[in-house]
């Protein structure tokens, strides 16, 4: 039997305008598992159940009193998840720190108001790491995430929470964000597929900061067509926004491009860590010498990429990296309460003086001149998202914080390049392991050109099908 969760984003879309669904059927299925089910796996740190229903008994009523289904956004009645990030108004926002347990959502996020326009119920905010600077999500506010395909594995992070929740049949599909990684990682840890946009493409505003354009919000699913629709939901500039993305063609959608055969495309591969020393597990090499083999049977040209940007400018990065990590205000009297890791690297950026961080902003964009040039000649990069399998719970955290911090550095030296660059970058969930663990790989585009990487994405959907791949909790 077809259960509420079985349906895609946009098959739930289609039910609510035909009116075969109720948004209000839907969320309380979604509810339900989450009372049931959340536990096990970490995905929520707060949901109000009563604020969801009254979000999706004003949806049915718009339902009902519609002349008809074109008069209804496209997402309208479909439960999303909000990042523990991200600013929903009246809502908690611990921003996965006890230093923030009282925090209480002041305004909208652009991207909850964007989502809320598309007719979205917001079902709850999911579990982050601290201030979302690692690549794993535990914390002192919520339960671990966890995989479902591995319940004593990290989901990853820091959209673990997030991640987890669409792996599980918590939410149909959720917003996330990401400055290192943060939606690529744990999209491969789970089996999703997940995009990185391009800087500028989905608004920061209007609280946070993008001063260095590393991090952006984007949307994590389990198909490629439900991503595209909510990527067409966010993508839109804000009033101060300090970056834009090229606009799509006129009239054209994401989504659209989804639906459209790529022509035959020149892509690049790499396996070459930029993380000095690094070696790539062969689950990862296996994936990535897959992909590539599935790409020249579609009839693209698949080619080594040349070197660009190497492992001197990881510790650029991670200057950068350090000086994010102060820009979260924390009152004196709670900086106690902050992790190890957060101090650690709170001590870091504090210690950067200015002209040492526009030094190696300028380090970065020098870089970046020479490597465009280079990465222009292509159409798509393909790399390892990550160059380890799933990792157990408590296999970053429990370490004294710079080897904790050189643990996340070995694991995932393919995704933060596309931060620093501002492509547009997605994971691509086409291979499991001999232990069952989902093992993505990523493939990175030209800035703006998430539309390629889309219809790409598609093309490698239909020939290899992910879909069907779900987790034991799925059936729970």
């Amino acid at each position: 039997m077809t259960l509420p969760h079985d349906l895609t984003v946009l098959q739930q879309a289609a039910a609510i305008r035909t009116r075969e669904l109720s948004p209000l059927e839907l969320a309380d299925h979604y509810l339900d598992r989450i009372e049931r089910l959340n536990a096990q796996v970490g995905a929520y740190v707060t949901v109000d159940a009563e604020h969801v229903r009254e979000q999706a008994r004003a949806a049915e009523k718009r339902v009902l009193e519609a002349a008809g289904p074109e008069e209804l956004p496209p997402l309208h009645g479909v439960p999303i998840p909000i990042k523990d990030l991200n600013m929903v108004k009246d809502v908690r926002a611990t921003l996965g720190s006890r230093a923030f347990s009282d925090l209480v959502g002041f305004v909208d996020d652009s991207v909850v108001t964007l989502l809320r326009q598309a007719g979205c119920v917001l079902l709850g905010k999911t579990t982050t790491p601290e201030f979302g600077l690692p690549c794993y999500t535990e914390s002192a506010v919520a339960p671990p995430a966890r995989t479902p395909w591995d319940l004593e594995r990290s989901a990853g992070g820091s959209s673990g929470g997030a991640a987890a929740a669409v792996a599980s049949g918590l939410a149909p599909a959720a917003q996330g964000s990401d400055g290192g990684g943060s939606i690529r990682i744990p999209s491969s840890v789970c089996g999703l597929f997940g995009i990185k946009p391009t800087r500028g493409r989905v608004s920061q505003g209007p609280v946070v900061p993008d001063l260095f354009g590393l991090a952006t919000n984007g949307p994590i699913a389990r198909g490629v067509r439900d991503a595209a629709a909510l990527l067409d939901a966010m993508a839109r500039p804000m009033p101060g926004d300090l970056y834009m993305a090229p606009p799509l063609p006129a009239g054209e959608t994401f989504l659209g491009y989804a639906d459209r055969p790529p022509r035959r495309l020149r892509i690049a591969r790499s396996a070459e860590p930029a993380v000095h020393g690094v070696e790539v597990h062969p689950d990862c090499l296996a994936a990535y010498e897959e992909a590539s083999a599935l790409l020249e049977e579609l009839g693209h040209e698949v080619v080594e990429l040349p070197p660009v940007l190497g492992a001197d400018l990881v510790p650029v990065f991670e200057t950068l990296w350090g000086v994010m990590a102060t820009l979260t205000p924390v009152e004196p009297d709670k900086e106690h309460l902050l992790q190890p890791l957060t101090r650690w690297l709170r001590e870091r950026g504090n210690a950067v003086g200015a002209s040492q961080l526009f030094q190696a902003h300028a380090m970065l964009q020098s870089a970046l001149r020479q490597a465009f040039p280079v990465m222009n000649e292509f159409d798509a990069i393909l790399h390892p998202t990550l160059a380890q399998p799933p990792r157990p719970l408590g296999y970053f955290h429990d370490q004294e914080p710079e080897e904790n911090f050189a643990r996340q550095k070995a694991f995932t030296p393919f995704c933060a390049v596309y931060n620093v660059s501002g492509q547009p970058a997605v994971n691509v969930p086409l291979h499991w392991n001999a232990d069952g663990l989902p093992i993505g790989v990523m493939l990175a585009g030209r800035l703006g050109g998430e539309a390629t990487l889309i219809s790409l994405s598609a093309q490698l959907e239909q020939a290899r099908p992910w879909g069907d791949r779900k987790p034991p909790i799925w059936t729970a």
